[in-house]
């Protein structure tokens, strides 16, 4: 993304891991009860939720699907929060759960 002087922003020249675009349904697991939302994009170290959790929040348990039936779990930590929902980050993810990620990213990588 490019901020309004046409360069990129502080955030975007430290990103390791490429995002790309994804319209996934999330199922948010906020205690005891499941709530859906939409990432907008997503990279292996984490994804952009569009939705707004409590502004007391921290992290967030969720739950993504990948394709071959294959549901990664893991906690996130809230990272930046805009008008259209949160940056996660990724919390530890095991080897099975990173290589099923790997595989849904690699077709959509530039």
């Amino acid at each position: 993304m490019m901020n309004p002087s046409n360069g990129p922003r502080p955030n975007e020249r430290e990103r390791y891991h490429p995002r790309v675009e994804a319209r996934l349904q999330v199922k948010v697991l906020l205690s005891g009860r499941t709530v859906t939302a939409q990432a907008r994009d997503i990279s292996m170290n984490g994804l952009f939720l569009q939705a707004h959790p409590a502004d007391s929040q921290r992290a967030l348990t969720i739950a993504l699907p990948l394709p071959g039936d294959r549901e990664l779990v893991t906690m996130c930590t809230i990272r930046r929060r805009e008008v259209d929902g949160v940056a996660l980050e990724f919390g530890e993810l095991d080897w099975d759960d990173l290589i099923a990620l790997a595989r849904f990213l690699h077709p959509h990588l530039p």
